[in-house]
């Protein structure tokens, strides 16, 4: 979140206050006075009423989106977790800024004891850049950019922070009692499960409540000192196991997943009243999105809704990479206001240095756009979608076509063992267990007609040739740019690991 005392000229000025929150669903809140952003982890496109969950337990979320400007068409970096945090902090697709996985085993995931890599020093951040602008920047709850020291939130831009270099799930040390660390800045204050409680059978925890509280503190802390600040609230109560407080279980239609989508919706609500009440709403921009579509694999009591599209998180279909987005920004955006724009994760980070009056990094490729002419003007900025698991490129999205070079919803080994990304949506030769290769004649689809990527068109028709030709253009361009990162998530084969001072060390 940002906040700053305003002095509005014309589109935008050097005093934005900028907010953003990740869980399963992120918060971004820029402003005059802040920048914000709120991020959630694993919620889906459809988890929300303003996007058509019918219950409309998301009043809060709702009401954002009345005031605000809500994006149909906004979309992850990755369908799991670390590369679109990543994505998201650089403006950087995974495979540039070294966040994907190359050797086999291994699913982009990211499990401490089995992977040791993290955000490198020559990646630049967006705090980092903030930071040389006066501002003030503070993450709470999930980094899940690196666990080792040199990955520390507080050495790349952050003056702040209080969460967990991880999220809340082992196997860690143990499984059923993880062991993960909670640091405030540079000193561990406790650990999940022991000092800060959560109940695995009942999924009762407080740590919604908690980050809440570190939210509101430190945004009046700010306009207190009249400090311009950027809030990154990453909560990850919707990631398995779900967690929400005692006030909030049992209240949702939707199992222990609404409990906690619940909570969340009445955290945001505060969270923007109290904007409100300390009179800088007008001088912060809030953003809140997703880091990955629901794992429909924790369905029904511990995952979401995808709405209208295929599979969920770990898949590029529309499912695992389509996410809710939400801009709030009051006496600036249209109230209301639908956009039809193509958005990423990424354009959040070339945005908000838009709002304070800053150019992205000019020695690198930048992924993310400037999304202030959709918001502010309602102009469509003509641009593709590209969708990556690894270092692949999957899809990519052009208009409303796209076109799948490869596909993969989850391999047999895993399907025979009960693990469906896809439960109940089999699509066949479009959802396969082996990572099927299509780059010669590529599925294309029409998400206006077929938002459900069901009905693929036909390799002769006359739409399929001219379509393809354009698309064909535009993946080779863009592979023309890429220079892929060195691999940070690729899992630390014990057996090899190198010898220091006696102890095994995994080396990249």
């Amino acid at each position: 979140m940002f906040s700053c005392p305003l002095e509005h000229k014309q589109v935008v000025s050097p005093r934005v206050c900028l907010s953003f929150s990740f869980s399963v669903k992120t918060l971004i809140v820029p402003s005059f006075a802040g920048l914000g952003r709120i991020s959630f982890i694993m919620m889906g496109w459809g988890d929300l009423g303003a996007f058509g969950e019918p219950s409309k337990e998301t009043p809060n979320l709702d009401q954002m989106a009345s005031e605000g400007m809500l994006f149909l068409d906004f979309y992850a970096a990755s369908p799991l977790c670390s590369p679109s945090r990543a994505a998201l902090l650089t403006g950087r697709l995974p495979v540039r800024n070294g966040f994907y996985t190359t050797n086999a085993h291994a699913r982009n995931a990211y499990t401490p004891q089995d992977i040791v890599g993290g955000i490198q020093d020559s990646e630049i951040l967006l705090p980092e850049l903030l930071k040389k602008a006066g501002y003030t920047n503070k993450i709470i709850g999930k980094w899940h950019l690196g666990h080792r020291p040199q990955f520390h939130p507080l050495k790349h831009g952050f003056d702040e922070w209080f969460g967990s270099p991880n999220c809340h799930f082992g196997p860690y040390d143990n499984r059923a009692l993880p062991n993960i660390p909670v640091y405030r800045d540079w000193e561990m204050v406790g650990r999940y499960y022991e000092d800060f409680k959560i109940d695995l059978k009942t999924g009762e925890a407080n740590l919604t409540q908690i980050y809440l509280q570190e939210a509101l503190d430190f945004i009046s802390k700010q306009q207190a000192s009249q400090q311009p600040f950027f809030l990154y609230w990453a909560i990850d109560a919707t990631h398995a196991p779900v967690y929400a407080s005692k006030h909030f279980l049992g209240t949702s239609q939707r199992g222990r997943y609404g409990d906690a989508v619940r909570e969340i919706d009445d955290s945001v609500g505060k969270i923007l009243k109290h904007l409100q009440k300390l009179g800088i709403s007008e001088n912060t921009f809030v953003f809140f999105t997703s880091d990955n579509g629901a794992a429909l694999i924790s369905a029904p009591k511990q995952g979401g809704s995808n709405g209208p599209f295929l599979c969920g998180k770990q898949t590029t279909f529309e499912g695992g990479m389509r996410e809710p987005a939400i801009a709030w920004w009051p006496g600036h955006i249209p109230a209301g206001g639908v956009s039809r724009q193509l958005g990423s994760v990424m354009d959040l980070f070339t945005t908000s240095l838009s709002l304070v009056g800053l150019q992205p990094p000019s020695d690198r490729q930048i992924d993310g756009i400037d999304l202030l002419p959709a918001i502010l003007q309602g102009k469509l900025i003509d641009r593709p979608i590209f969708y990556y698991r690894g270092n692949e490129m999957m899809a990519v999205r052009v208009g409303l076509y796209k076109a799948h070079y490869w596909t993969w919803s989850n391999s047999w080994e895993e399907y025979s063992k009960g693990i469906d990304f896809c439960p109940g949506q089999n699509v066949s030769g479009v959802t396969t267990h082996l990572q099927e290769e299509h780059s010669t004649l590529p599925l294309l689809f029409h998400l206006g007609r077929d938002p459900g990527e069901k009905y693929p068109l036909s390799f002769v028709s006359d739409e399929y040739q001219g379509v393809m030709r354009q698309i064909s253009a535009v993946v080779q361009q863009h592979k023309e740019t890429i220079v892929p990162g060195v691999p940070q998530l690729n899992v630390c084969d014990k057996a090899v690991m190198v010898k220091i001072n006696g102890m095994g060390v995994c080396v990249i």
